[in-house]
């Protein structure tokens, strides 16, 4: 019985580890050092939450230029459709990123110093031509659901998920307003 158990589990791992390495990633999160992965974690969740094959790496504009150059160039020909870049600092990667390939960037502002707005003005002040999607500072959620709706375009089950994704957003808001109004204060008018 054990024997059974145990070779249905280890049958059960392999056969995950083969189809993620068949897989090909349709997001790709890169960012700039791995001290950013605890912020790009959110974004991580929701793709994988959404069943979209995404990758992660950590590639610096500054210290790895010749891996970025690599992985720009040749991230449309490996199947990614949408490239989340995440820096902070200088925050050079997601413009470094977009000036080698056509396929849209998603820009996501670390606060690593100036509380952000560093990170944040280098990435959404782009020359004219090179433009870079930017979202709000350490907001990779939003990062990864702007890609989500982008893929929703053209795919209609992550179109639908999508719908009910936001469809449970409206829902939260609507029961927390609900319970609001039974919170009690003397001059409360509601």
């Amino acid at each position: 019985m054990l024997k059974r158990m145990f070779i249905r589990r280890v049958t059960y791992i392999l056969n995950v580890k083969n189809k993620n390495k068949r897989m090909k990633p349709k997001v790709s999160i890169i960012m700039g050092s791995t001290s950013d992965l605890a912020i790009m974690k959110k974004a991580a969740d929701l793709l994988n939450d959404f069943q979209i094959p995404f990758e992660m790496q950590a590639l610096s504009a500054h210290r790895t230029p010749k891996e970025v150059e690599q992985f720009a160039t040749l991230a449309e020909s490996r199947g990614v459709k949408i490239i989340i870049a995440a820096a902070g600092m200088a925050a050079h990667l997601p413009g470094v990123i977009a000036s080698m390939t056509t396929l849209p960037v998603i820009g996501v502002p670390i606060d690593a110093s100036l509380n952000g707005l560093d990170a944040l003005l280098a990435i959404v002040q782009m020359p004219p031509g090179i433009p870079v999607a930017t979202v709000g500072i350490n907001a990779s959620l939003n990062a990864a659901l702007l890609a989500v709706e982008m893929l929703a375009l053209e795919d209609q089950s992550v179109k639908q998920k999508l719908t009910q994704y936001k469809d449970n957003l409206k829902n939260k808001i609507i029961q927390a307003n609900n319970e609001l109004q039974e919170v009690k204060y003397p001059f409360k008018t509601n």
